[in-house]
């Protein structure tokens, strides 16, 4: 059908995201809850002020959502069972088959991945979640693209050229694709995402392979700010188990280059000084940061390297204004910013 996933850079109409409701991510506590409300809502809140937001909520929770919302972010209502957008969501795509000069006859999808709680785990609960994809997909208007592949669009990250990065770990997890080979995982993702060529990282984070973690997705490890450049997660204190995996990964990417055959410009940036919370090794992450039109929002940690980092997206993405929201609530639940959000590309 000709479906290309566009950068996260390319024009935008939305952001969809979803609102806590229940779960581990509204803890055992008033207050963990409205610590998880609060921070679900900074990120909305920062983000309606580039683009629509438009955010899914759980029958009767409206009231609880809006009094946390800014009043221009709409509300949805739909049966949720967590409210990690990027992952539940669907992956929009464009159709330029056809498409004129102005891009009159481009069409939106939405690829439906099959979601099974990041690989069955045994905390997880996805029965409303795993249609939440095609309800956003029908919500937006967009053709609904049906996958067989149990994805996550955390598990995926995309130059917008043909280029796509994933890991080994999730895309090949026992759990998620039995008896999937690199080949079949290729296949599918040329068919909806428009993707030729596939770099394989070997696994991801550390805390992130742990039992509370995603088994290692990509969004947390490296992005693609531009064709040819890549952002890259550098652990840089040998007291933390990702100073090898991250020098590991980017040796790694090192030789390998994008779909158009360009080595890659590497730049690498630092994780936070924080090493340790209380269940162990961080994965605190700046490579986990959303695109806006005119805007990026990046996690901040309450950490010396966090205007490093801010100051390192300015130049990665010139132009566009980089906000700093805390995201430490969001990591001890388990993702980032990127996580909890969902771009919807602009279609002329």
């Amino acid at each position: 059908m000709g479906w290309t996933m566009p950068a996260e850079t390319a024009p935008q109409e939305r952001i969809w995201m979803a609102f806590p409701s229940g779960s581990y991510t509204l803890g055992d506590t008033a207050e963990e809850a409205d610590a998880a409300r609060r921070t679900w809502a900074a990120v909305a809140n920062a983000a309606v002020d580039f683009e629509p937001v438009t955010m899914v909520v759980a029958p009767g929770h409206e009231d609880i959502a809006r009094s946390f919302l800014d009043p221009r972010v709409e509300l949805r209502t739909a049966e949720l069972d967590d409210a990690w957008m990027r992952d539940i969501g669907p992956t929009f795509v464009v159709n330029d088959d056809g498409a004129g000069a102005e891009g009159a006859g481009r069409r939106l999808g939405a690829v439906d991945w099959v979601f099974n709680g990041w690989g069955a785990q045994d905390w997880a609960s996805w029965g409303h979640d795993e249609k939440i994809g095609a309800t956003v997909g029908t919500w937006s208007g967009a053709d609904v693209v049906r996958s067989p592949l149990v994805n996550e669009g955390g598990g995926i990250h995309v130059d917008g050229e043909g280029t796509v990065l994933v890991t080994e770990t999730v895309q090949l997890d026992p759990d998620r694709n039995p008896g999937a080979t690199k080949a079949d995982v290729e296949a599918e993702l040329a068919r909806t995402i428009g993707a030729t060529k596939v770099i394989w990282l070997p696994r991801g984070l550390t805390r992130d392979a742990q039992r509370f973690g995603t088994r290692g997705h990509v969004d947390i490890v490296a992005a693609i700010p531009s064709p040819g450049t890549l952002l890259v997660h550098s652990q840089q204190n040998p007291a933390h188990p990702d100073y090898s995996i991250s020098a590991e990964l980017i040796a790694y990417l090192r030789t390998t280059t994008d779909a158009a055959g360009r080595q890659w410009r590497i730049i690498e940036v630092p994780a936070p000084e924080t090493l340790w919370d209380d269940e162990g090794p961080v994965d605190y992450s700046y490579i986990n940061h959303l695109v806006l039109n005119g805007g990026v929002l990046a996690c901040s940690f309450d950490d010396p390297m966090d205007s490093k980092a801010a100051a390192i997206l300015a130049e990665a993405y010139p132009g566009r204004r980089v906000v700093g929201i805390d995201a430490r609530e969001l990591f001890a639940r388990g993702g980032g910013i990127h996580c909890i959000t969902q771009q919807q590309p602009r279609i002329p």
